[in-house]
């Protein structure tokens, strides 16, 4: 993930690791080149069969869906242990504007195949993609796009648009 902050969720984890008997629980070693780390993976069942895996945060002892580490931390905590403001995705520090451009780069990505990407302000459908999913792309795209102007542009953006 290309974010500052290095989420860990139980997807990451192989909750094949050691069994500790007496509560139900896993450990699991995260290890890279600068942290290793060993966090418990606690199993509760689930409303229709079957269990969810969450993580203990080392810091509060309290279930969690995510782990984050920021920059220069030295373990992984729950979101709650390191307080607000603190970790989140980039998305949510993105301005409307910043998040109407990025959608449209991930869009535009996802279109542009072998084509020149400054050639084209949004790429034609490739000839693998059903004519459906262009059109959601397409559709998105132009919403993204109404989030990449100001207020008081936006309306008059949308009756050009619908002029063509």
């Amino acid at each position: 993930m290309s974010t500052d902050f290095c989420p860990l969720t139980p997807a990451h984890a192989d909750p094949q690791g050691e069994l500790d008997r007496v509560a139900g629980r896993r450990m699991f070693h995260f290890n890279s080149s600068s942290l290793g780390q060993w966090v418990t993976l606690v199993a509760r069942p689930r409303h229709f069969g079957g269990k969810q895996w969450y993580f203990m945060c080392p810091a509060t002892s309290r279930l969690a869906s995510v782990l984050w580490k920021p920059p220069g931390a030295q373990q992984f905590c729950s979101r709650h242990a390191w307080g607000r403001r603190k970790v989140a995705y980039r998305s949510q520090f993105l301005s409307v504007y910043d998040r109407g451009h990025a959608g449209q780069a991930k869009i535009k990505v996802r279109l542009i195949g072998e084509h020149d990407p400054e050639e084209w302000h949004l790429p034609p459908k490739p000839k693998w993609m059903r004519w459906r999913t262009y059109n959601q792309l397409v559709e998105r795209f132009d919403a993204y796009e109404d989030m990449t102007y100001p207020d008081d542009l936006a309306p008059v953006i949308k009756l050009l648009r619908r002029s063509k």
